[in-house]
């Protein structure tokens, strides 16, 4: 793809000034803003395959991919004429439809942990309904969570990092009361030891350890040989559940996401992005067993009105059927080819810098590295980050505008793609301080 050799951000600009005026920030999700990087975001116009067309007719290749839900590409012509289909019939009825049977069916299929599925609208709402359930199930009140790990907005998981030692109840965002926090506790990530510890104190009061099996929102981290397999050790061992939050990784590191890649078999899981196909859906299932405590059959209450619309899972449909052993091996080959030509460019930087990946996530962290939790991650040089992501823009690459965030590849990305990224990466970081 041919880039331009001067790129026009005018209609951008003006853009952002309206939604300024209207609009919380510009933007209805704050990382949008690139306040982050500094610069002006770019207004989508269109998207197709690898690529982004901004409102001024600039084209990137772009390694955000809708957060990631895009794993076949934008606009792939099997997931938009299957949504087309369905939107003939009708949008959402309220109602059962037979394509939510069929999508739960294809979810079991893949994922050997998940017995039971309820479809959301959100990965917040998957997350926040599985913490819930776990406290109905368990009759108990505490979970913990890993320190840089972003299960969604609710209020109990917004809640400060901590320093190795259990932190319990410091929220994170104004507006959130510390009656509704003080039962959750935070540790280190890949702090196998510390996580013994408190189950060692606490193990009666544990209702759920929530975690994302690969880190996606400190950066792309992976998880230390054990560290996984402690918590679900732990949980079964306490009566407690492991939750393995896979709103970012599932049906992205494999069929059956990161647990299928790591052999292990959480109590819950939750699911998003790659499942919606690009729309608003979500699911939470497991054991059922715990399942079953939900309404109508149950006692925790759990609804919502456009929950597993027809629109939304034709969609997830359509992609996982693109989902095969050949994809999944096609997104290795990709993500392996752009970490290594990454890894030759990275001496030609300024500053310290590192790459980790696992499938088809990558973060190139302004950190020498390795990162292995927050506590490392929060170390990074953001400052040179920004300037290392304006110089990609301006070579014709969307990369996410946050340092603590993962990129994506796409089965719309191929060997060209990824080499003319490889290019652009070695001139941005040779510019970026």
């Amino acid at each position: 793809m041919e880039k331009k050799t001067e790129q026009s951000h005018e209609q951008s600009q003006r853009l952002m000034e309206r939604a300024e005026r209207l609009i919380v920030g510009g933007v209805n999700s704050p990382v949008r803003a690139f306040r982050a990087v500094g610069g002006s975001p770019r207004f989508i116009a269109s998207a197709q395959g690898c690529t982004l067309t901004d409102v001024d007719g600039n084209r990137y290749i772009d390694y955000v991919g809708s957060w990631g839900p895009a794993i076949v590409g934008h606009a792939h012509p099997k997931v938009i004429e299957r949504v087309r289909e369905v939107a003939l019939q009708g949008l959402s009825f309220g109602a059962p439809t037979a394509l939510e049977v069929t999508f739960a069916e294809a979810l079991v299929a893949r994922y050997p942990s998940l017995e039971m599925v309820r479809c959301v609208s959100s990965g917040t709402e998957a997350t926040m309904s599985a913490l819930r359930v776990a406290r109905g199930f368990t009759g108990r009140d505490v979970i913990v969570k890993f320190d840089g790990a972003y299960h969604g907005h609710s209020d109990s998981l917004l809640v400060k990092a901590g320093s190795g030692a259990a932190t319990f109840g410091a929220a994170d965002s104004a507006g959130v009361p510390d009656d509704l926090v003080r039962n959750t506790a935070t540790l280190g990530y890949n702090d196998i030891g510390a996580l013994e510890k408190l189950f060692a104190e606490q193990g009666k009061r544990i209702a759920a350890v929530i975690v994302e099996p690969v880190a996606g929102n400190m950066g792309c981290v992976a998880p230390e040989p054990g560290f996984l397999e402690a918590i679900v050790r732990l949980c079964t061992s306490a009566g407690a559940l492991s939750i393995f939050d896979e709103v970012m990784t599932g049906s992205r590191l494999s069929a059956g996401g990161a647990q299928a890649r790591y052999g292990l078999r959480p109590d819950l899981t939750c699911l998003g992005k790659v499942v919606g196909g690009g729309m608003p859906l979500a699911v939470y299932g497991g054991r059922r067993e715990v399942m079953s405590r939900i309404a109508p059959i149950g006692p925790v209450y759990q609804a919502g009105t456009l929950s597993g619309n027809p629109l939304a899972v034709s969609a997830g449909l359509a992609t996982l059927e693109l989902l095969d052993e050949a994809a999944y091996a096609r997104l290795e080959a990709l993500g392996a080819r752009l970490e290594a030509g990454i890894r030759k460019a990275l001496p030609g930087a300024k500053v310290p810098v590192c790459v980790q990946r696992v499938g088809s996530m990558l973060t190139i962290f302004f950190h020498a590295g390795p990162v292995r939790s927050w506590n490392e991650a929060k170390h990074c040089d953001t400052k040179a980050f920004g300037s290392f992501h304006r110089a990609l823009l301006a070579e014709g690459v969307y990369w996410p505008p946050a340092q603590f965030e993962a990129a994506f590849l796409s089965l719309a990305h191929d060997e060209a793609a990824v080499d003319q990224t490889i290019a652009a990466i070695g001139k941005a970081l040779a510019q970026a301080a």
